[in-house]
């Protein structure tokens, strides 16, 4: 008999075939969204050098992992089977394989969280086999996959989901969601200022899955996780040999920095090896110089596009990922579009509404506080200082001109016991010095954690870089202004319609 073979879920498949959802995978998509349960069909597991494929997944926070494989087996074809367990990847073959897949996820599990993990329970999805079928078959299938192990083709999802509750008593102990994904599938994994893994969203991982295109934009609110994306895309594209070089742009040195800093923490977490030198990151003046070399023509010192780097095209990756395309100028922007023309460039931009995004979730706001001050800014900035202080209140940033900031710190001096750090974004992360209050003017913020914001000095900024830094806080942004002009009229309208939503 041509038995179809029951494979390890780790063999080697095709990347481009997609398979469509069966009706029980279907059944099982509905389940996991009526409940806690979540579900991942085809993924990898990324650990070392090497990619492990997971057919179909289910995680449920009270029990444990569920692994599936899906046959379409008839009662025909195994009514005189005699199928046997393999005991190596190799004897796969028309036999049934779990152990590899056990060995793989314990072991992912041991090297990051030095433990097991969570336990593991297997599942055979029969697509064309009922209950009653079942009990005619060879006592060598019934012993080896059990009624309870197999969810035949007339499962009701009520059925489905007292066999899944059955395998175990539940554990409140076990890890969070985030906890075994984040630890199993690290090309959806976020990590904290405190390394602490989160999953992504659905709209995230839609990003992170995309094809992308020659111009592709991604639109997000702020705190929507923009930028740990572009470092997942850009792993994922490496790791599955899509791109063989990518560059990611930061607008200042300082926020090329901070970034470069949660790739290394991604892959230390992840336990991957990746080329460091496959994934670049730089700001747009070292890219302008490096085309400029290039032509043999003088480096320049700030953001500026020669006619000439428009008529010669060089290839310096084959994705650009753009990070604040909002910030860095529409100039640049086309220079990038016109640079890789025939190759991939995504540019990232901030949006101020979810209506206007695709990532519409600002997962990094707790309780964002936004006021608009139409007052003395330089007395007003002391008594919001003052009043942050004596909550104790950390992580103060003044965003203002060299001016004012030389006259607020002869003033604070008088009530703070600490004396303000200036943040020059020009500067290596490793050679700054960070305190509970810090200066920077608006060309520095970029890419920064900020809990509280103070505003000043507004008429030289745009109204892009005025509504970033606006939404850099976590917890509240004093916007403090003498006159009244349309771009702060444009923010404060925006923000006060949004807080109505």
């Amino acid at each position: 008999m041509n038995l179809p073979s029951f494979t390890s879920f780790f063999k080697k498949t095709s990347n481009n075939l997609i398979v469509p959802d069966t009706i029980l995978i279907q059944k099982l998509k509905k389940l996991s969204s009526q409940s806690n349960l979540v579900i991942h069909k085809d993924v990898k597991i990324y650990h070392h050098a090497l990619a492990y494929n997971i057919r179909l997944m289910l995680v449920d926070k009270l029990h444990g992992l569920y692994l599936f494989e899906t046959k379409e087996w008839t009662y025909d074809e195994l009514k005189n089977a005699q199928i046997e367990k393999a005991t190596k990847q190799e004897r796969s073959e028309n036999t049934l394989a779990y152990e590899k897949t056990h060995d793989i996820i314990r072991q992912k599990f041991n090297e990051i969280t030095h433990n097991d993990g969570v336990p593991i329970f297997n599942f055979l999805l029969m697509e064309n086999l009922n209950a009653d079928e079942y009990e005619h078959l060879s006592e060598s299938f019934q012993e080896l996959l059990p009624r309870e192990k197999i969810i035949f083709s007339d499962a009701s999802e009520a059925d489905i989901f007292k066999k899944l509750q059955a395998v175990s008593k539940e554990d409140k102990m076990l890890a969070s969601i985030d906890s075994i994904l984040g630890t199993l599938l690290i090309q959806y994994t976020i990590l904290d200022y405190k390394k602490k893994p989160h999953f992504c969203s659905s709209e995230q991982i839609a990003f992170i899955d995309a094809e992308i295109s020659n111009n592709y934009e991604l639109k997000g609110v702020a705190g929507s996780g923009k930028s740990n994306l572009l470092l997942l895309k850009s792993l994922l594209e490496i790791l599955n040999r899509t791109a063989q070089k990518i560059i990611i742009l930061k607008p200042t040195l300082l926020g090329c920095d901070i970034l470069k800093q949660k790739l290394l923490n991604l892959i230390e977490h992840a336990i991957i090896e990746v080329d460091l030198e496959a994934i670049e990151i730089i700001t747009p003046l070292m890219l302008i110089n490096r085309h400029l070399e290039k032509l043999g023509k003088e480096k320049i010192n700030k953001v500026e596009i020669d006619p000439r780097l428009l008529k010669k095209n060089y290839h310096f990756a084959d994705m650009i990922l753009c990070d604040d395309a909002n910030i860095i100028g529409e100039e640049f922007v086309e220079y990038l579009k016109h640079l890789q023309v025939k190759k991939h460039l995504v540019l990232v931009r901030q949006k101020f509404t979810p209506q206007e995004s695709h990532l519409k979730v600002n997962y990094r706001q707790k309780r964002q506080n936004i006021n608009f001050y139409k007052t003395n800014p330089h007395a007003k900035a002391l008594r919001i200082i003052e009043r942050l202080s004596v909550n104790e209140s950390k992580n103060i940033f003044i965003v203002c001109s060299e001016n004012s900031r030389e006259k607020l710190i002869e003033d604070l001096n008088s009530f703070i016991h600490q004396t303000p750090k200036k943040i020059d974004s020009s500067v290596h992360l490793i050679k700054q010095n960070f305190a509970d209050i810090s200066f920077c003017e608006y060309q520095d913020i970029n890419s920064l954690k900020v809990d509280h914001i103070i505003l000043m000095d507004l008429c030289s900024i745009s109204e892009n870089l005025l509504e970033y830094t606006i939404n850099l806080s976590n917890y509240s942004a004093d916007i403090l202004y003498e006159e009244e002009c349309p771009k702060i009229q444009n923010i404060r309208s925006k923000y006060e319609q949004n807080n109505k939503k």
